[in-house]
This record gives structure tokens, C-alpha cells and sequence, in this order.
């Protein structure tokens, strides 16, 4: 069997979490990683799989299928998904929801005109998350959306701590409201504002000296992060905070709450517990790589989200066997 060889660009968290998703992967190889860092500082988990330097991929590397791109979000991506999906075909889990539009007709423009395809926005939010808001809109239009994160560390709130005068280091937690989920698992459609849906824990060790009281004061009214919503702050030593929050797990509830034609009331109801966030997005990334790559076999071009891609072209298996066994 010829299989996909993928390229993986960043070494991160996710990077990590795609190289082992291709090695759950039959139809797929890696082929390279490549870094912006001194390609002899980065030590791979696959054996002889070569870090090479990024400035390579400006060359043109041909023996790249599928460039998974694993940058952030805030820097990386508006900026690298564009430039590399002129020459490659890439998948992106760009995950600013807002500016989804402007990133998607970025790349649209550039695929376009160099015969790549590009997926963007794969992961679980957007991602998974985004095709069960679809199916949910669907299959009952006549209801009301609701997507709950957590329980799981959110990286941008952690980092945003961080960045406080005073804190060495710190993990923050979103937690759904569980009266809040209950309530809209009832059927009673309730109207929840920000609040009420989700509470923010933070673990955070101080520097020498630090002022915990004001620290504290800092994070709970940093606007756009906790200043709506709840949030408990705990101070704790760097070896307590290295021994029971080391993990980066994360998941949560994706629900359509409606009726049928006929006035019946229906629930939809998707969920995620992950014990590693990077991990699984990793997982949702490979197998966008493959339909990545079966739509520039046949010829396509341009960007695409998880909204264009026919479930088949995600899975390794033939038409015949997803209608025996999954069908």
C-alpha cells in the first residue's frame, strides 16, 4: 500500500501528539519534521524520521503529501498557513473562532492559485465540536445550541496567568456549571449567560516576595479572561502544582436542545473527555490530512473546513467496508 507522507511543522505539544497519530496510521508515514529551532535541539519519538530545518519547506520539499501545520493560533498560523498552502498541500487547527472568516479567505486565495488544498480549523473546537453544532442545527431547526467546555486546562488562560508580575508558573482550569448542563439536558431551554455556564480555577505559584492578595485581585478582573465568570485562584508550591496538575486534559458537551415536526421534544447531546488536549487534536488532524490529500489526488484546489469534507474521506477503509460495518 503507497502511503501519505506527512510533514509536521512545529515540535510543540501538538507536533508531538500528531507524530503519534500517524503512528496509529497504516495508510500514512512521517516523513519529516521541521523546525524554526536548531534542527539538532529537537529530538523526535520516531525512530529515523529526520528534524530538518523549516527554511527547507521554502525550497520545496517533494516528498511531502501533507504538510500538517502546528503553530498557534495568535502568531503562527495567520501567517504560515497562507504562506505554505502557495506550495503544499496543509491542514491547520486555527482555533480563534472569530477570525475563522478572514483566516478561511486567506488561504482560499492562495490555495487557489497554487492547486493546494488546505483544511483549516480541524481539531474539536472548531472541529468536531463545530460538525455536531451543524448536524444539531440540521436535524432540528427548530431549538437552541449550547456548547459547554471542561472540565480540562485551557493553554491561553494558563499563559495569561503567567504573564502576571509575581507568578513563576500556573495552570487554569474551565469547569462547566453542572446545574447549568443539568438544566439544559432537562429540556427547559434555559437562557445562560457567561457566568452561568462556566467557573475558572487556578492553581498558581508565586514568585519569592510576591503579594498573593494582589496577584489574585489581578486574575479575577482581567477582562476577556475572568473578570465574567467566577473564579477561585489557589496558591500552591511549584512541586505541588508539577505533581497534581502536570497533564493537560480537557474535553466537554456540545448539545441541541429542540423539538420535532410534530412538537416532541429531542436532545442531542455530544461529548469529548480528554486525558490530553494536544493529543487528540493531533488525532482530528491526521485524519484531515488524509482527505487532505485524497482531494488533491482528484485534482481540487483551494481551502476547505470540516463542514466541506465527506465523512468517508476521513477514515482509512474502503465505501464497502464502512457500509458493512459502520453503516
Amino acid at each position: 500500500m503507497e502511503r501519505i507522507r506527512i510533514g509536521i511543522l512545529g515540535y510543540g505539544n501538538l507536533g508531538r501528539g500528531v507524530e503519534l497519530a500517524i503512528s496509529q496510521q497504516a495508510d500514512m508515514e512521517l516523513v519529516g519534521v521541521f523546525t524554526r529551532r536548531d534542527p539538532a535541539s529537537v529530538k523526535v519519538q520516531t525512530e529515523g524520521v529526520p528534524v530538518r530545518p523549516a527554511s527547507e519547506l521554502d525550497e520545496g520539499a517533494d516528498d511531502i503529501d501533507v504538510l500538517v501545520l502546528c503553530g498557534g493560533s495568535a502568531t503562527d498560523l495567520p501567517e504560515q498557513t497562507p504562506r505554505y498552502a502557495a506550495k503544499y498541500t496543509v491542514v491547520d487547527s486555527f482555533d480563534t473562532h472569530a477570525n475563522i472568516p478572514e483566516h478561511f479567505a486567506a488561504v482560499d486565495k492562495v490555495a487557489t492559485i497554487g492547486g493546494t488544498i488546505a483544511i483549516i480549523s480541524c481539531g474539536w473546537d472548531p472541529g468536531m465540536f463545530s460538525l455536531n453544532r451543524l448536524y444539531g442545527t440540521c436535524v432540528l431547526p427548530q431549538g437552541t445550541d449550547y456548547t459547554f467546555w471542561g472540565r480540562g486546562v485551557s493553554q491561553g488562560h494558563s499563559d495569561a496567568i503567567r504573564r502576571i508580575d509575581g507568578v513563576a508558573d500556573a495552570k487554569q482550569y474551565t469547569i462547566p456549571v453542572e446545574a447549568a448542563l443539568e438544566a439544559v439536558r432537562s429540556g427547559a431551554n434555559p437562557e445562560l449567560t457567561t457566568r452561568q455556564k462556566h467557573t475558572r480555577e487556578c492553581w498558581v505559584v508565586l514568585e519569592e516576595g510576591a503579594d498573593a492578595a494582589a496577584v489574585e485581585e489581578q486574575i479575577v478582573t482581567m477582562p476577556n479572561y475572568f473578570a465574567d465568570y467566577d473564579t477561585t485562584v489557589h496558591f500552591v508550591s511549584q512541586e505541588e502544582l508539577d505533581r497534581d496538575h502536570a497533564g493537560i486534559p480537557h474535553g466537554g458537551f456540545v448539545l441541541r436542545s429542540g423539538e420535532t415536526g410534530d412538537g416532541n421534544p429531542a436532545l442531542i447531546e455530544y461529548s469529548l473527555k480528554l486525558g490530553s488536549n494536544p493529543g487528540f487534536t493531533g488525532n482530528v488532524l491526521v485524519a484531515f490530512a488524509r482527505a487532505a490529500h485524497r482531494l488533491s489526488v482528484e485534482g481540487q484546489s483551494g481551502a476547505r473546513t470540516v463542514f466541506d469534507i465527506a465523512p468517508a474521506y476521513l477514515s482509512s477503509h474502503s465505501g464497502d467496508y464502512l457500509r458493512e460495518h459502520l453503516l
